[in-house]
């Protein structure tokens, strides 16, 4: 098995274990500054009635991105992250 699609079937279990759905759900994201990165993420959740902050760094080389938004079951928790590992340079936390 790979080692996301193993990430994911971990998250999926401890998500259905620890939350009620639908809940909100809160995402944190870095993301480098030197390209679009910050819309690309902010297009994923277009439409979805997400909050998202924007946080730059003391460098200005990277961007904070939190975005709550209300999920209605755990799978699409994880389809907003498989959305945004496709982003050059994200990194999740």
């Amino acid at each position: 098995m790979s080692d996301k699609k193993e990430f994911y079937t971990k998250l999926k279990a401890q998500l259905d274990d620890t939350t009620t759905f639908p809940a909100d759900y809160l995402y944190k994201f870095i993301v480098p500054t030197d390209a679009n990165q910050v819309g690309e993420v902010e297009e994923i959740f277009n439409d979805s009635g997400a909050v998202i902050n924007k946080k730059k760094s003391k460098t200005g080389k990277y961007v904070s991105v939190s975005i709550v938004i209300k999920i209605e079951i755990s799978e699409h928790v994880i389809t907003y992250y498989q959305k945004a590992e496709k982003i050059k340079g994200i990194i999740s936390l």
